[in-house]
């Protein structure tokens, strides 16, 4: 009977650990920004590791969410993109939508979103499991991340400050992704690093 009090101590611990263990790995603004490998549309994988050297954009996708929506519908989203591309920005998209649920998209059905809505990123990935989703602490869709040529996580947040739906909205919002890329470009530190993400919860 003695035992069991140490067996208890040493799940505890355990647990414990490995709580630790996935809180270290999860990115943070400021840190060297997690690796990862996923598969795109093409059947082929993608590591963010592929892209040392070049600005990386991610950016957490629900084509079936009403904030998703509003950036793709105004065209916002996309004209973002295309200005980062023209930059030279890698922008990859990513769906964690567990299998099911909403916004999980076939790798045909994804394409043809992509093809109606003009989208001009770099690559659409599946996640469908959520670990590169849990990895990033990826909480809504949109949610954007920034990870600069060294391979430092420099941005976290939104895409802008304007926690709506209304197409109208954007105009009179603060684009936070554009201003961190004009940072970059800049060789200026991030002006805001950090903002509170807004839209539908991720699907996991």
């Amino acid at each position: 009977m003695k035992l069991l009090p140490k067996i208890l101590l040493a799940g505890v611990m355990t647990m414990a650990a490995l709580v630790l263990s996935v809180r270290a790995a999860t990115a943070r603004v400021g840190q060297p920004a997690p690796d990862f490998t996923l598969t795109g549309l093409d059947g082929q994988r993608h590591a963010l590791a592929d892209f040392k050297g070049k600005t990386v954009v991610l950016e957490w996708v629900n084509p079936d969410c009403p904030f998703v929506k509003k950036h793709y519908d105004s065209q916002n989203m996309q004209h973002t993109q295309r200005a980062a591309a023209a930059a030279g920005v890698v922008w990859l998209l990513i769906n964690s939508a567990a299998a099911g649920k909403e916004g999980d998209y076939a790798p045909a059905a994804a394409a043809k979103w992509l093809k109606e809505t003009g989208a001009a990123a770099t690559a659409y990935l599946r996640d469908p499991d959520g670990a590169v989703g849990h990895l990033y602490d990826a909480r809504t869709t949109p949610h954007l991340f920034i990870v600069n040529p060294a391979g430092v996580l420099v941005y976290a947040g939104g895409i802008d400050n304007i926690r709506s739906t209304k197409i109208d909205d954007i105009a009179k919002a603060t684009n936070y992704v554009k201003a961190a890329l004009a940072d970059l470009a800049a060789g200026r530190p991030v002006a805001t690093a950090t903002s509170q993400p807004y839209g539908c919860s991720v699907k996991y």
